[in-house]
């Protein structure tokens, strides 16, 4: 039996979880591929005080990604370092070296990935890429190929496993969202500097992927309107309860007549919803077909294994590829050729709001928000304020019924300069479609 040869670059959590799993299911592996999956040589920085699975106690170790890329024993690259610039460098060599390649990098692909798909056609080598989006929740395969005969005309994520299982606590345990960000660092959930998971970047690169996949276009994240959790605090929750919802950092994408219409953002979601029950470090994706209506994926998220069942899944897929020489690929953007995003901004759109204030309490404050709200042609649903006894810090909410953004944004901007806020308005929509 011809084996495909496999070397791994990067042994962080990701890297050290796919190694685990290559050594303990390297039988059932076998079975499915009806060949050996070799692993020849793997790297990193502190590669040499590594314990590695006694399966590969014979293998090349360096600390040079170099070695891996050149090395004749090594028919597929698995770059699981993250990040934007070695990793690129990475990857670029090995197609150079005509090695195939399979990546968990959610970070590099958003921002280039089309690019280096072209690389690697022309080279006439894969690019594998199911681990960059939703750990182990297979979504790159369900878009490029299992409902690829349906029109996808929307999308909803929840694909920050940090961002879920803080505002779960906070909703479950009524903490505040900084207690609880410093149990996620301490739980490894969450990075020292945890701000692309908090302020919503990570799942923007993560969206820009799957919108890619979706809808065929070549999404730039930068195009993509983002919002993070930072301001969503205990009482908001409450609220939220009273109004049948909950909060969650929800990724959306919808397909329009005139283009895309792409956000990340905190969003009350209706409490029988499916995305509403996703609870803890779980994600979740809904994706709704213009024939097929709506599926649910759902899963972990992140984590040594179920990112890495993603990444040796990716593996025996381009190395059934490279032993059955065949010439005909599916693009992993499930598109033969991306065409270029022309995005539309969210504030066209129309949506119910919800409204939650801080203030210096006085009679009159009601009125002057609601004359505001009336210029804009803003219309009011509901007000609701829970008791409170802090007269120069109090919350309350206003709800409005769909209204264009744009028209609520500058209302919420008029009403932050009053001098009776204690901060600016918090505005998040409220999801009507799920």
């Amino acid at each position: 039996m011809n084996e495909v040869r496999v070397g791994i670059v990067g042994l962080g959590n990701v890297g050290s979880g796919t190694l685990a799993i290559l050594a303990g299911n390297r039988e059932a592996i076998e079975q499915k591929l009806g060949f050996p999956l070799r692993v020849t040589a793997v790297c990193s920085r502190a590669v040499h005080t590594k314990t590695l699975p006694e399966a590969f106690a014979g293998v090349l170790r360096t600390t040079d990604w170099r070695e891996v890329v050149r090395h004749p024993e090594v028919d597929v690259v698995a770059e699981l370092v993250g990040g934007t610039s070695v990793a690129r460098q990475i990857i670029e060599a090995a197609i150079a070296h005509g090695k195939s390649v399979v990546t968990a990098n959610k970070e590099l692909i958003a921002l280039e990935g089309a690019e280096l798909w072209d690389r690697a056609i022309g080279a006439g080598i894969n690019l594998a890429m199911e681990a960059s989006v939703a750990g182990g929740i297979p979504i790159h395969a369900v878009l490029r190929e299992g409902i690829s005969g349906d029109q996808v005309m929307s999308l909803w994520g929840i694909l920050n496993g940090t961002s879920n299982y803080i505002l779960t606590e906070m909703e479950q345990r009524g903490a505040p969202f900084d207690s609880v960000l410093r149990e996620a660092q301490g739980l490894g959930y969450a990075e020292a500097d945890p701000s692309a998971d908090v302020d919503g970047y990570d799942a923007r690169s993560k969206l820009a992927i799957l919108a890619a996949l979706a809808f065929g276009e070549r999404i730039r994240p930068a195009d993509i309107y983002v919002e993070g959790i930072r301001r969503i605090s205990p009482m908001d929750f409450q609220y939220a309860r009273k109004l049948g919802h909950r909060i969650r950092l929800l990724c959306a994408a919808h397909r329009r007549d005139d283009g895309f219409l792409l956000s990340v953002r905190p969003t009350l979601v209706p409490v029988g919803s499916m995305l509403a029950s996703v609870m803890g470090a779980y994600n979740a994706v809904m994706v709704k077909g213009r024939y097929g209506a709506d599926t649910l994926y759902y899963g972990r998220g992140a984590g040594p294994h179920p990112t890495g069942v993603a990444v040796v899944s990716d593996l025996m897929r381009v190395a059934r590829e490279i032993r059955s020489g065949s010439p005909e690929r599916v693009s992993p953007f499930a598109h033969e050729r991306l065409a270029q995003h022309q995005p539309l901004p969210v504030t066209i759109q129309k949506r119910a709001f919800y409204l939650r204030f801080r203030v210096q309490d006085r009679p009159g404050i009601i009125a002057a928000l609601a004359g505001i709200l009336a210029e804009k042609r803003v219309s009011l649903d509901a007000v609701l304020q829970e008791p409170c006894d802090t007269k120069d810090d109090l919350p309350f909410v206003i709800t409005v019924e769909p209204t264009r953004e744009e028209a609520l944004r500058e209302a919420v901007d008029r009403m932050a300069g009053l001098d009776f806020m204690v901060e600016p308005p918090l505005a998040l929509p409220m999801e009507p479609q799920l």
